[in-house]
């Protein structure tokens, strides 16, 4: 059976198809070998994506498309750019902060890249930063999206693994915070190094505080969201809702920058973003039914026990294979398939499920600023037109940076699992 659903899925995508065609085919073709009905596989896929927690899916990605055009973005930007100041690499700084910020009310990678990368690349360029280098810098730090409350990865991990999403978004807290220090610290040595910021705006405590007061609504969302979740007065659920309406709010009533076009283009690329997902999440489900059935996990546990018994080593084995993996597949996807895979064996090993999710996201982050799939990296080459190889080799050392935040959270759980536990999950 393992032969067979492995066989068929990545047939299907050497021939081509869409990975939720290669995962749904796979699933209903060991049904069809076994001589089974996949009724009752239908039936719990649609179960999977019929559900509370996932509502919280399209309202965040909505919340997001509607800050941009709410100008919560932009002010968000401003502030990071006026805190970083003259320094070396001050204009990079305020990039990673920047993607900080506006991955706090996104919750998604991708578009935290686009929209840093269109208000700061450009700027970074004029100020003599590389073409290439600014692209770099908001396409890795554009990933720190996927790992900041609120997380639409976390959702689906969630979801897919059956664990507090309020719970998750506490625990992507410190690692998102320790990916984007090690980010801003690689900035500014190789800006030291290379001349890179010395044109560069000067900040003063005046200016910093006009800003900041400017902002004030925007600084209010991440606060509003997460503070309304974590003192027990909304779900991460209704947390969803309540952005999109303190968007529109912000947007219609205090900034009055809010458009109808705008409205309309935030609903047109919510509606796409979030039938791609779902659809995802129905076949995938059936694909991790299939494997639960007949105990693949196990058995690809009992291949890496054989090898060893090392969690430490163990964690290397699995680092290493989610960050190829992710080099090849879209961020949804490798939660889906990977989790009911791998989440089995490393709970056998002790280890909480919640701190391998995170590690998991934190992968993925990784993820969106490797070639051949990168899906940051795109975006970032087109809005710089700097080519894509060239990006690729700028930002290596801010991967191996990453990689190496991403064992160090391996190795001590406590980072992940501090804030969790001090909040009762």
């Amino acid at each position: 059976m393992m032969l067979t659903l492995f066989g068929l899925f990545f047939a299907m995508l050497l021939l081509g198809a869409p990975i939720v065609v290669a995962l749904g085919v796979s699933a209903m073709g060991v049904y069809v070998v076994n001589g089974d009905d996949f009724t009752s596989l239908i039936v719990l896929a649609y179960n999977a994506i019929d559900s509370f927690p996932i509502m919280a899916l399209p309202s965040f990605i909505l919340a997001g498309a509607l800050m941009g055009d709410a100008g919560i973005a932009r002010r968000l930007i401003l502030v990071a750019e006026t805190a970083a100041g003259k320094s070396h690499g001050g204009l990079g700084s305020a990039a990673i902060i920047s993607c900080l910020f506006f991955g706090s009310v996104s919750g998604s990678g991708p578009a935290t890249t686009a929209a840093i990368s269109m208000l700061l690349v450009p700027a970074m360029i004029d100020k003599g930063y590389p073409r290439p280098y600014a692209a770099s810098l908001t396409s890795t730090a554009g990933g720190l999206g996927i790992i900041i409350p609120p997380s639409i990865p976390m959702v689906i991990y969630g979801v897919t693994a059956n664990e507090s999403i309020s719970g998750l978004f506490l625990a992507g807290v410190v690692p998102g915070t320790l990916l984007a220090l090690a980010l801003l610290t690689l900035n500014y040595f190789r800006s030291r190094k290379h001349g890179y910021g010395a044109n560069d705006s000067e900040s003063n405590a005046v200016s910093l505080r006009q800003v900041v007061w400017d902002a004030k609504w925007s600084l209010m969302a991440p606060l509003v969201i997460l503070g309304g979740i974590y003192s027990g007065f909304f779900t991460p659920t209704e947390a969803a809702i309540v952005a999109v309406f303190y968007s529109l709010f912000v947007g219609v009533v205090i900034h009055r920058e809010s458009t109808f076009a705008g409205f309309k283009s935030a609903l047109e690329s919510t509606t796409w973003l979030t039938g791609r997902v779902l659809i995802i999440l129905f076949a995938a489900t059936a694909f991790g039914r299939v494997l639960v059935e007949n105990q693949i996990p196990n058995a690809i546990a009992e291949s890496i026990l054989s090898l060893t018994d090392n969690l430490y080593l163990i964690w290397v084995v699995v680092i290493a294979f989610l960050i190829v993996l992710g080099m090849f597949m879209e961020t949804l996807a490798m939660i889906l398939i990977v989790t009911p895979i791998l989440l089995p064996i490393m709970t056998a090993f002790g280890v909480d499920p919640m701190h391998f999710g995170v590690v998991l996201v934190a992968c993925c982050v990784i993820g969106f600023s490797t070639p051949p799939l990168g899906e940051n990296m795109f975006i970032a080459s087109s809005i710089s037109r700097a080519p894509l190889e060239t990006i690729a080799v700028k930002a290596f050392p801010a991967v191996l940076a990453m990689i190496a935040v991403v064992l160090m959270l391996a190795a001590f759980p406590k980072l992940s699992l501090f804030l969790p536990e001090l909040a009762g999950y």
